[in-house]
């Protein structure tokens, strides 16, 4: 008997204790029952587990709505890190980096930590490689000074992810979405035909043999064994995405997430080239390469970036209690994704979280966040009053989105009056 009907016959069972409650009223309490413990899976693995090994936002489009400068003061949360050292290269006065998952702040601080006690080669190793030939030497002796105490305890125990040991050869396919990327990318290499064209897609020349080899590739990657694991709410949680975002993306298209996913995946493998893609190129080759990285990998960048971390700091906070508990004039605030979740789950905390917002914000302040809806209409109506959204200069940036995952992007000016 599967699960769901177990906990169906368990919720009939109690009728007994029920005070009589109808089949109607038990389907609700089973349906209830089963989306808490839905609640409960995504917060388990998204408060003990590293997700996010690389940032899935692309900050080339987020720096041209930003357009950061040296009095930019901004707060954002902080995923893996890449698009904070990203906006460094803008030299804004501040970054403060927020994330209520400890170990997504711990892999910010060990990058930190490198360029602080480090080189490029070393820096590259770890991030672009995925691996490095000493990960504990160069821990305990460059990184190791440099973090903070969670941080420490944390790569204590985790350095062994760089060594390039065992079945996983890579840090990127450790951590939660790194584990469904190492299993998505052994089921699709196990066919040695879907194997080569994934390989020709991103060597193509030109974006009409790029769209004929994925074409090829589409059918395993959208077949029936990947659509249901796809449709998993623990596969989805192990990638960071919260049921409510499931529920936005089936709700969109007739076959549910396998439809959200064909949209997505066209968007970026049919309508641009794979040249840059280095968000797509990692998770199927395990690393990035000299000439397909993020900015923060790039030799020309290093020296610029040493002499600047020190302008960015983590924090382990809700949005809210960061901004209570560090009060002052932002004038940028990137938001990710997270408003999805608020407005699904928890409306008093997204109304609190824009109110701090205002308070926080100063003259002219920026926002950005993405969503997994096609619109903003989840948003607080005070928020839609007091935010000026520009989509017309959002539209070309999510046209050439690299990612290509999420529905829409949202950026604004606060409103002071």
């Amino acid at each position: 008997m599967s699960f769901r009907r177990n906990l169906l016959k368990n919720c009939c069972d109690s009728r007994a204790d029920s005070s009589g409650m109808t089949l109607w009223e038990m389907k609700n309490l089973y349906f209830f029952q089963l989306m808490s413990i839905k609640t409960r899976i995504f917060e388990k693995i998204h408060t003990g587990n590293l997700v996010y090994n690389t940032c899935w936002e692309d900050p080339r489009c987020d720096r041209e709505l930003l357009d950061l400068d040296e009095k930019s003061r901004v707060v954002m949360l902080t995923s893996a890190g890449c698009n904070a050292l990203d906006y460094l290269l803008d030299r804004p006065a501040s970054v403060d980096c927020v994330d209520m998952n400890p170990r997504q702040n711990a892999l910010l601080d060990l990058k930190l930590a490198l360029f602080s006690g480090s080189d490029h080669e070393t820096l590259f190793r770890f991030f672009g490689d995925g691996q490095h030939q000493k990960p504990r030497e160069v821990f305990q002796e460059i990184a190791r000074p440099f973090l903070p105490d969670f941080s420490k305890n944390y790569w204590e125990k985790h350095i062994s992810a760089f060594d390039g040991m065992g079945f996983r050869q890579s840090f990127y396919y450790f951590g939660s979405s790194g584990t469904v990327a190492f299993w998505l990318k052994k089921f699709l290499a196990a066919d040695p035909e879907t194997d080569r064209s994934i390989r020709k897609m991103f060597e193509a020349e030109d974006l009409q043999r790029q769209r004929m080899n994925y074409y090829r590739v589409e059918p395993k990657l959208l077949g029936r064994f990947v659509a249901w694991l796809l449709n998993r709410h623990f596969v989805q949680s192990m990638l960071g995405v919260p049921r409510s975002q499931q529920e936005m993306a089936r709700q969109s298209f007739t076959d549910g997430m396998t439809g959200y996913f064909r949209h997505c995946f066209r968007k970026v493998f049919v309508e641009q080239t794979l040249s840059d893609n280095y968000f797509w190129k990692l998770y199927f080759f395990g690393k990035y390469d000299a000439a397909c990285c993020p900015n923060y990998l790039k030799k020309e960048h290093f020296k610029n970036l040493q002499k600047n971390v020190a302008r960015v700091q983590t924090h382990t906070a809700t949005m809210s209690n960061f901004l209570k508990k560090r009060p002052g004039k932002y004038t940028h605030f990137v938001l990710l994704d997270h408003q999805d979740w608020l407005a699904a789950n928890d409306r008093p905390a997204l109304d609190e979280e824009w109110d701090l917002i205002f308070k926080n914000s100063a003259p002219g302040a920026k926002v950005l966040f993405r969503s997994a809806a096609f619109d903003r209409s989840f948003l607080p109506s005070f928020v839609q009053q007091k935010v000026k959204f520009d989509d017309e200069k959002v539209k070309n940036g999510h046209r050439t989105d690299r990612v290509g995952t999420y529905a829409s992007v949202h950026f604004g000016l606060v409103s002071n009056t």
